[in-house]
């Protein structure tokens, strides 16, 4: 029996290719029957082409009890009240990160889902990568010991995307900006590794085109003994190759070709993706995992995932909890590079 699936927003692209995906590939076993947006041409053009029913309003989606799980994918600012709706009405809820604008309203969205009991989960995609599930196995393992600093360098090349400045994405009333937005993927990527660290020092600046607000910045986060983390984002990198380093007592770990800048242009045929290496052995050992071809293929293995949730087949991506802790480790980087300070994840 098919789980029927509403989608509250298309704002998000990645929920398209998470529809893609359940159309052309019925093992998954979901149907995607409900659409609402209130940019009606945006819900319209979708609506034709996944065959869905289409809503003027959310609520009226919500009502119908034909709907089992929702999908909300529209613009941040909206996530809080979409979210309490969707709760209010039993529904099994998957919402796209980030969790919310501010963490009174991720406060929203963690007491709906939990005062109503309705499954949830974030669509966090770097959860669910094959590579960088290996990654934390490896590290889970024990093998390779004290693990002294993890660093991951994460970007996008929007300053070569012709419309990128006039999107919904750069506007601070609906996804406050780039940073807030996608080094989010790698902030929730060092805490799915670490957990919650202590601290956070960061800058982040607007360096290219002021319509893209904070397009570059480094967080460096301090665990109690360690380890040290580094995130390292551009948001104006035409080309990267490494993504992941992990330096531990006893070997590294090394990932390439793990996002856009790195996995959307060429590389070696045969390039490797992630290895690792141990003292104990003296050699790399190359993951038997490839490198997908490019950065769709990691954004559509969501589908997947969110599908066994939605089925009872697996837990959560992540918690809303988890969504709201990720998201006080983003606002900290605002604090630190505004006061020129380290800031405790606690302060907020």
């Amino acid at each position: 029996m098919p789980v029927k699936i509403g989608i509250l927003g298309f704002a998000h692209g990645h929920v398209n290719m998470y529809c893609n995906q359940w159309r052309d590939n019925p093992a998954h076993d979901i149907a995607v029957t409900a659409g609402w947006d209130h940019d009606s041409s945006r819900l319209q053009h979708n609506a034709a082409t996944y065959g869905f029913t289409p809503y003027a309003d959310p609520q009226a989606l919500l009502s119908e009890a034909g709907v089992d799980a929702v999908v909300v994918a529209a613009e941040t600012s909206l996530h809080a009240q979409l979210v309490e709706q969707a709760a209010a009405a039993g529904k099994a809820i998957i919402l796209q990160k980030p969790i919310a604008l501010t963490l009174a309203e991720a406060d929203r969205i963690v007491a709906a889902v939990n005062q109503r009991g309705v499954a949830f989960s974030m669509a966090w995609q770097m959860r669910v990568d094959p590579q960088n599930i290996q990654i934390r196995q490896l590290l889970k393992s024990g093998q390779f010991g004290k693990v002294f600093m993890v660093r991951r360098r994460h970007g996008l090349n929007t300053h070569e995307w012709p419309t990128f400045t006039s999107l919904w994405h750069v506007k601070p009333e609906l996804n406050r900006d780039i940073w807030a937005d996608d080094a989010a993927h790698p902030i929730d990527f060092i805490y799915w590794l670490l957990g919650a660290p202590e601290t956070v020092t960061a800058e982040i600046d607007s360096l290219f085109d002021p319509r893209v607000p904070m397009d570059n910045g480094i967080a460096v986060y301090r665990y109690a003994g360690g380890p040290i983390a580094e995130v390292v984002c551009s948001f104006t990198c035409p080309a990267a190759e490494n993504t992941v380093e992990i330096i531990a007592e006893k070997g590294s770990i090394i990932q390439n070709y793990g996002d856009v800048p790195s996995c959307n242009v060429p590389r070696a045929e045969n390039a490797v993706g992630l290895k690792w290496y141990l003292s104990a052995t003296k050699q790399w050992t190359y993951s038997e995992i490839a490198s997908p071809p490019n950065h769709a293929y990691r954004i559509a293995g969501l589908a997947g995932p969110i599908a066994d949730f939605l089925h009872g087949k697996r837990p959560p991506i992540a918690t809303a909890e988890e969504g709201r802790t990720v998201l006080r480790m983003t606002l900290a980087c605002y604090i630190s590079t505004r006061e020129g300070r380290r800031v405790r994840i606690d302060e907020l």
